[in-house]
């Protein structure tokens, strides 16, 4: 059985994409078939993995708006259980496009139907917006990571992102879930971190993944090289904790 999650929050910055990229890698490691779809605009869940966007024909922009086959848009990377769905600059615009279209936020969901039993994971990286694309990914999702960053005003914006799934299962997706809440960039040296990671322990509770990501200059550095921490850098504490991250996710299944 498939399993599709959202990684989700409107709060730029909090990593979110090296999350995507680096949680689906790791899956992959462990022998799972991943599909990482890319809904942000920004594109780097694609760029990150290797993917030269400039040279796509295909990407979920001609899927959404133009009903182009998912499978004549999907890439394969390094890995060989890891595959791709790129996005596109051009996805700013689709929201405005969407806006007359019939179902528009059961969209995705109508693409990655068809396809989710090819996969043991999908997972949709969203652009920090809860505008109509976040609406698609949660709708067509089970469930929702939701990264938090340990810094100062951690929570801001959590409630807003947290009545937006309230919403989404009272209505277009009732068996929408939770999947955790992930703390990142965590300093176990500074006194913040560890105020960050008590203050969200106390607000959710088992909610809350026991795999943290640590602060790590290496997994900074990874995208750039177009690889996966877990390529890139395989020894680095970065790797370590996507690798636990996504043994957590498997036996949470």
């Amino acid at each position: 059985m498939s399993k599709i999650i959202s990684i989700a929050n409107q709060k730029g910055g909090v990593g979110k994409t090296t999350t995507a990229i680096n949680l689906s890698a790791s899956l992959a490691t462990l022998g799972k078939k991943v599909l990482l779809v890319d809904a942000d605009p920004q594109a780097n869940a694609s760029s990150g993995l290797g993917i030269d966007i400039k040279s796509l024909e295909y990407t979920i922009y001609e899927c959404m708006i133009d009903g182009v086959n998912p499978n004549k848009a999907i890439k394969t990377t390094e890995l060989e259980n890891l595959f791709v769905l790129p996005a596109h600059i051009d996805l700013v615009g689709a929201e405005i496009e969407m806006l007359n279209m019939e179902n528009r936020e059961r969209i995705l969901q109508k693409i990655l139907k068809p396809i989710r039993n090819n996969y043991d994971y999908i997972l949709i990286d969203c652009s920090p917006s809860l505008g109509l694309i976040t609406l698609n990914c949660l709708t067509a999702s089970d469930s929702v990571i939701i990264p938090v960053q340990c810094e100062y005003f951690a929570l801001e914006g959590i409630s807003k992102l947290i009545n937006t799934i309230k919403i989404i299962k009272g209505g277009l997706n009732p068996q929408l879930q939770i999947e955790g809440f992930l703390l990142t960039m965590y300093d176990n040296r500074l006194r913040l971190s560890n105020q960050v990671y008590d203050e969200v322990k106390r607000h959710f509770g088992t909610l809350v993944f026991n795999s943290v990501i640590s602060r790590n200059v290496r997994l900074g550095e990874a995208p750039g090289f177009g690889k996966p921490i877990i390529l890139y850098d395989p020894k680095s504490t970065g790797s370590q904790n996507y690798l636990d991250l996504a043994k957590e996710l498997i036996n949470r299944k």
